[in-house]
């Protein structure tokens, strides 16, 4: 059993990315996803089993050392051997415990394994060569385009980064966002967009939560939304008030009634909902009357089904939906007969929707349908049908 058979996919995420990598029709697999969902791990995993089985003769790692304080780049011509101790302490921490460490050090020594420094691959060419890119957002445009003119015959490419991560960052249109889009129309390769659903590491939940609600408390609040944090102080003082959105403005702009959205959304620490809205509702009866509208308590966490319910016009839509960052989008799947209500007339719902969510995220949307359960029996039963009709011998197929 390779390394890679060892390791059982905890996600779909994951089960269509070990899919991807095995499909070796694929020249270039470009995965996506934030810290903690398994990107390193199975293409290191993969990478050494392609080598040790022969199905390629290198497997070259390129890794960008960043420091996280400086955000300075530590290259192998400044750094020397501590570069590449650096390279091979994360290969080990990473795949240690699905493989003997003796076993890393044996490819490395062999020269099967190879850590890369990016910024030196001029005049290089990889034949019979698996590349793995780690960690693309701190990796220029230039290494990354260097990298793939240098692929050789016989040669694979695996690009992992996270684009998440650059988003709250406020980068947008980043060069991993554009490289993904431009895999994704490329025929010799596939793209796969694992989301927070897939993240399986405690602490890497942990961080993405912590970024989200920093985004949160930083964004600047306007006059109105200003003023009615104080006024929600003044009633619910215990209440760790995250942030404040105006949504009636834009409801407005939208021809959305107030009768189907709150006139301001409020965002609360997890567990905090309750000190906001007061026993039996006191609090936010109190404070909706003195602002003359509605408003509504997300506790913030990663379930952002819940993010849904709070703010869009159709009360239920949310039980019809699934709710994820992907790529640098808040991405909603929706069952084609749910559509319709999601996305409100001439789509007006959904542009509301996305407003609201770069207001508060940063984040642009993307509506994903898809087929159903019942759906899919349908066009099965449907199909069968076809094949019963078209069967020599039968009432409606021609006989021979």
């Amino acid at each position: 059993m390779g390394v890679l058979d060892s390791i059982v996919p905890q996600s779909e995420g994951q089960r269509r990315l070990v899919e991807s990598l095995k499909n070796e029709a694929y020249s270039i697999v470009g995965i996506f996803g934030p810290t903690g969902s398994g990107k390193s791990l199975f293409s290191l995993a993969y990478g050494i089993d392609a080598v040790t089985d022969g199905r390629f003769k290198r497997f070259l790692v390129v890794k960008p050392v960043v420091d996280v304080v400086t955000g300075e780049e530590l290259t192998l011509a400044k750094a020397g051997e501590e570069y590449l101790r650096l390279v091979r302490e994360y290969i080990v921490d990473v795949i240690g415990p699905f493989i003997d460490i003796q076993k890393i050090n044996e490819l490395i020594s062999s020269e099967k394994l190879l850590l890369a420094d990016g910024h030196y691959l001029k005049g290089r060419t990889f034949d019979y060569t698996l590349i793995f890119v780690d960690d693309a957002q701190h990796v220029k445009l230039e290494t990354l385009l260097e990298v793939i003119v240098r692929l050789g015959n016989r040669s694979r490419l695996i690009i992992a980064a996270d684009p998440i991560f650059q988003t709250f960052r406020g980068v947008h249109q980043d060069h991993v966002t554009t490289l993904r889009e431009i895999l994704l129309s490329e025929t010799n390769a596939v793209v796969v967009d694992l989301g927070v659903e897939d993240v399986v590491r405690a602490g890497a939940k942990t961080g993405l939560r912590f970024l989200l609600e920093y985004i949160l408390r930083v964004r600047k609040l306007t006059d109105s939304e200003a003023k009615v944090y104080q006024i929600i102080k003044m009633h619910s003082p215990d209440a760790d008030v995250i942030t404040v959105l105006d949504v009636e403005e834009i409801a407005k702009k939208y021809g959305i009634s107030s009768e189907h959205v709150p006139k301001y959304l409020v965002v609360v620490k997890a567990g905090h909902l309750g000190r906001l809205v007061g026993k039996g509702g006191e609090r936010v009866e109190a404070i909706e009357k003195e602002l003359g509208g509605r408003v509504r308590g997300l506790e913030l966490d990663l379930d952002l089904t819940n993010y849904i319910r709070a703010v869009h016009p159709v009360s239920w839509i949310w039980k019809r939906v699934k709710v994820d960052l992907i790529g640098s989008y808040l991405a909603i799947k929706v069952e084609r007969e749910n559509l319709g209500p999601l996305m409100g007339q001439k789509g007006s719902y959904i542009r509301f929707l996305e407003e609201v969510t770069n207001k508060l995220m940063g984040l642009g949307v993307r509506v994903i349908p898809v087929v159903s359960e019942e759906g899919k029996a349908k066009k099965s039963e449907k199909t069968s049908r076809r094949r019963d009709r078209e069967r020599p011998g039968s009432s409606g197929g021609q006989q021979t």
